[in-house]
């Protein structure tokens, strides 16, 4: 279901612009259609409330968990089952977070991730990812949601602006505590600055060699490095908000010296904030995350060269937290390895 579809189901049944806001504002949050100090039959038109309880099971039912797995580190990821019978992942995180996916499967194929291993099968509809946000409300506070989950954002771009929409307005998420993540589709900065909720950019970056970016995200589009962060940077500026570079450390692939010197040369001065994260290990991979010290190192590295920089916890290893990893345990794949030429130097 697409937001706009509801939307447009609400006005048929007569909301005025202040019940539709209540409807979704409610569904969005979690909280039951007759929450509220205002009396449902006091305020909603008869048609609307009449069709409320149906709708209501409606949006309860587009998606629902299939399993939770809570690892040590307080983030839980889920096993989210779509009305259709399709499963996507949504990650809890420590701290009020929450990533949620915007495909099932993704026609990137970063040769890292799990998900891209078996391709594009359909969209999240918009409904389905808000109704993703509302789950997981239902199991602890929800301040921030990433786009970082299953499936390229880029792709999938008029659902995931529709629902980075409601929920910037009604979901009551404020607009920098949603983040996009993408590995840098140029739709995404035609469009995101039109959107009346702009939200902040994570743009996946990985390296700063070209031929190697190629290798490692197969079908991304042609940018190089060096474009990459000049449209990130305009979009910073534009936004007030810095750019969030995401680096996957791939022990002996992307964490050596001369990547630190192209970081330190893209990055410095700019509104940026690299995050370095240490691979999540995933059956079938032969690539292995740094030690913890190689991690440290490379950080303290980039901040001596001007380049904000933070080391994160990969969320949920204990728990196969990699993207797509509890969906491809519940289909079962068969596995096959994937090897890159090492990094020069």
């Amino acid at each position: 279901m697409r937001i706009e579809t509801l939307r447009q189901r609400l006005r048929a049944w007569g909301a005025r612009p202040v019940h539709e806001q209540r409807v979704l504002r409610l569904w969005s949050q979690a909280l039951p259609q007759d929450s509220g100090r205002r009396r449902v039959e006091d305020f909603m038109p008869q048609a609307l409330r009449e069709a409320l309880p149906d709708l209501a099971r409606e949006l309860d039912a587009l998606v629902s968990l299939r399993s939770a797995h809570p690892s040590d580190d307080g983030s839980e990821r889920l096993l989210v089952d779509l009305a259709d019978g399709q499963t996507v992942e949504s990650v809890l995180l420590p701290r009020g977070g929450l990533c949620v996916s915007t495909q099932v499967g993704c026609a990137v194929g970063c040769v890292f991730c799990m998900t891209g291993r078996e391709g594009l099968l359909r969209q999240v509809e918009s409904a389905e990812i808000v109704a993703q946000v509302a789950l997981a409300r239902q199991r602890r506070a929800v301040r921030k949601v990433v786009f970082m989950g299953m499936g390229e954002p880029a792709h999938n771009l008029d659902n995931v602006m529709e629902a980075i929409e409601l929920l910037g307005t009604a979901g009551n998420i404020g607009h920098k505590s949603l983040v996009f993540s993408t590995v840098g589709d140029p739709r995404v900065f035609e469009r995101l600055p039109l959107g009346r909720v702009k939200p902040a950019l994570a743009l996946s970056l990985h390296t700063t060699r070209p031929d190697l970016r190629a290798q490692l995200l197969p079908r991304a589009p042609r940018i190089s490095p060096e474009e990459l962060v000049e449209a990130g940077e305009h979009y910073a500026r534009a936004t007030g908000y810095p750019i969030q570079y995401q680096w996957t450390l791939l022990e002996g692939v992307n964490d050596g010296d001369d990547e630190i010197e192209g970081i330190a040369r893209l990055l410095a001065g700019r509104y940026a904030v690299m995050n370095l994260i240490p691979f999540n290990a995933v059956d079938g991979l032969e690539f292995k995350r740094p030690s913890w010290e190689r991690a440290a190192a490379m950080a303290r590295a980039l901040h001596r060269r001007g380049v904000l920089t933070k080391l994160r916890h990969s969320a949920g290893q204990d728990v196969e937290g990699g993207c797509g990893q509890l969906r491809a345990r519940a289909q079962r794949p068969a596995g096959r390895v994937i090897a890159l030429q090492p990094a020069a130097g």
